[in-house]
């Protein structure tokens, strides 16, 4: 079954030529297939298959002058060649021998000066090894290490510099480092935090900023520390309010069952 491009042009524009080809011999025993299975293709999907059908041909093509050719030669050539891939000027090269290879080999990939390496490299790694990567300067960089980074190691993102890193480690602190975070400058992030809270705690976030942050409290705040919600300026929050103290003076009148 052909790809849906039906035509068979090389890395460098020209027609392929199976009889020019190292592997044409290959043809005959259904090894490699034009427009389909063929290292000379310009398809990453017909490189990859002519991998996945002869990797034991990979060790010849980690150093081919086309990037894709390197790039899925990676996936199947022995470990020892990879490591000179790190280096390679592509990131689709440098990051398939990354993960092939010990870490030791990959620490340095950290500093990549492409985004999406060092995304890809905060899976490959362990906490200690995380924590150079705690300044990133991008902002995704940093929300990957937020996601993956033991709860116990977030202290050094409580005052990341983008809302939306600081709402994930909001979503994984200690609990009892919540109120550490109450008084952030984001709603969205003090929203996660209200979330959190044990019902003992919300009455320091009664006075919040934003409704979404004070209709929580009065949802889940003893009837009794209701206070000022029962007044708010938003109706959502006063409705929810007057109903929790309704409810806890009701069941105060009737008593213990």
């Amino acid at each position: 079954m052909n790809d849906d491009i039906e035509e068979t042009i090389d890395w460098q524009g020209s027609e392929v030529d199976c009889a020019s080809c190292a592997h044409c011999d290959m043809l005959a025993s259904g090894k490699c297939r034009l427009s389909h299975a063929c290292v000379n293709d310009r398809y990453a999907r017909r490189i990859d298959r002519f991998f996945n059908w002869n990797p034991g041909l990979a060790n010849q093509y980690v150093s081919h002058p086309h990037f894709e050719v390197r790039a899925i030669a990676a996936k199947h050539a022995a470990v020892f060649l990879l490591p000179p891939l790190l280096d390679d000027p592509e990131e689709t090269v440098r990051w398939n021998a990354a993960r092939r290879l010990p870490k030791k080999h990959i620490l340095k990939l950290r500093d990549d000066p492409h985004r999406e390496v060092r995304i890809r490299i905060v899976t490959l790694l362990d906490d200690s090894d995380l924590v150079p990567m705690l300044q990133d300067r991008d902002y995704y960089v940093r929300l990957s290490v937020a996601r993956r980074l033991a709860p116990e190691l977030l202290e050094w993102m409580l005052h990341d510099e983008e809302a939306e890193v600081r709402r994930v480690v909001a979503q994984r602190i200690p609990p009892d480092w919540l109120m550490r975070m109450a008084g952030d400058p984001e709603p969205r992030v003090r929203l996660e935090i209200v979330q959190r809270l044990p019902a003992e705690k919300l009455g320091e976030m009664r006075g919040d900023s934003d409704w979404r942050i004070r209709h929580e409290v009065a949802s889940r705040i003893a009837p009794e520390e209701i206070g000022s919600l029962i007044a708010d300026e938003d109706e959502l929050v006063r409705e929810t309010a007057c109903a929790r103290a309704s409810g806890g003076e009701r069941r105060r009148k009737e008593g213990p069952l």
